[in-house]
């Protein structure tokens, strides 16, 4: 109780929240970090998912590769990679010492979630509802993007949801190797005995993770399809789904 006490403190004081180099600097460094790798995982991997799970093919390289991110201690590769000449421990604009290799750690270890949902999501659309959508008339990116990925879209925001908060909890480790971010405290807290400290960074951590979490089960909540009973299998529910997510069905008809 007297460690909880000595991190309330700490919160409460405000000159350790405005002062250079504060708690609000580096929360503002961890914020910035983990949006950063998150863009970067969703530009690189959910495409290639997307399409893979439209396609029907490379399930197997997908998910493995998936498998291969996860076995890797995200740790261990931000360690290989500030030793290496190249990115190294170099300060990279906003993000500060060793930026680029905590950008890069981090980037690798979001993929995982977002690739193997993305390519589950797609896949995972009825077969009916494909064939109905083909009887439709529509061509395959209009399949595609009228009717797989709007129903995909919550399996595929559910990835989305799991790196963000996972990157967020993750990116305190660039204090390890002197980066920005929420670690800082932590690391200097029980480095010097400063227990109250550490324990202040942590709750702070925690507290951001538990609200990104809540925002992005908002967003993925507002992307629930209206129909939800596609696994129906009979070709009349699936011209009704195929239906529900298709504004103008006469413009791919004519």
């Amino acid at each position: 109780m007297n460690v909880l006490s000595e991190a309330w403190r700490y919160l409460r004081e405000g000159d350790n929240w405005t002062r250079d180099g504060g708690m609000a600097n580096l929360l503002g460094q961890q914020l910035l970090l983990t949006v950063t790798a998150l863009v970067a995982a969703l530009v690189i991997g959910l495409p290639v998912a997307l399409w893979l799970g439209h396609l029907g093919r490379g399930g197997f390289l997908a998910i493995n590769v998936s498998n291969v991110g996860r076995a890797v201690p995200t740790f261990a590769l931000l360690a290989l990679l500030v030793v290496a000449e190249w990115p190294g421990t170099q300060s990279f604009g906003p993000y500060g010492r060793a930026g680029l290799a905590t950008l890069i750690a981090l980037t690798l270890f979001a993929l995982p979630p977002i690739i193997t949902n993305a390519y589950v999501a797609v896949r995972e659309v009825p077969a009916d509802v494909r064939e109905s959508a083909r009887g439709m008339g529509m061509t395959r990116p209009q399949q595609f993007f009228r009717v797989e990925l709007p129903l995909a879209l919550p399996l595929v925001m559910s990835g989305i949801r799991l790196a963000l908060v996972q990157v967020w909890a993750t990116a305190t480790i660039a204090a390890l190797v002197a980066g920005p971010g929420l670690g800082r405290v932590i690391t200097d807290g029980f480095f010097r005995s400063n227990y109250g400290k550490g324990i202040a960074g942590a709750i702070v951590v925690a507290a951001v993770a538990l609200v990104l979490e809540l925002l992005a089960a908002l967003v993925q909540r507002l992307l629930e399809p209206a129909y939800r009973d596609t696994a129906t299998p009979n070709r009349d529910a699936g011209m009704s789904a195929v239906a529900s997510t298709v504004v103008e069905p006469t413009d791919v008809v004519g």
